[in-house]
């Protein structure tokens, strides 16, 4: 796997095959944090309303996403 430095560096390139391969990694990144961040939260107590206005999204899609895997609480 690469470095976030590599995939960063990466993401800069002119080159569209080192490019688009540093967003395919990126996205998988920010799956990998929102998973971990909004298992936090809920952790913590926070609504799945409080979670969805953070991420930008409705409190549906945050709980169709994350509400089976984490559970209801």
């Amino acid at each position: 796997m690469e470095t976030t430095v590599e995939i960063a560096e990466g993401a800069a390139s002119n080159d569209p095959e080192v490019g688009l391969r540093a967003v395919a990694a990126l996205r998988a990144l920010t799956e990998q944090l929102e998973h971990l961040q909004v298992d936090n939260a809920r952790a913590l107590g926070w609504s799945w309303q409080d979670i969805a206005t953070r991420l930008g999204v409705t409190k549906q899609t945050v709980h169709r996403k994350h509400g089976r895997r984490v559970g209801s609480r």
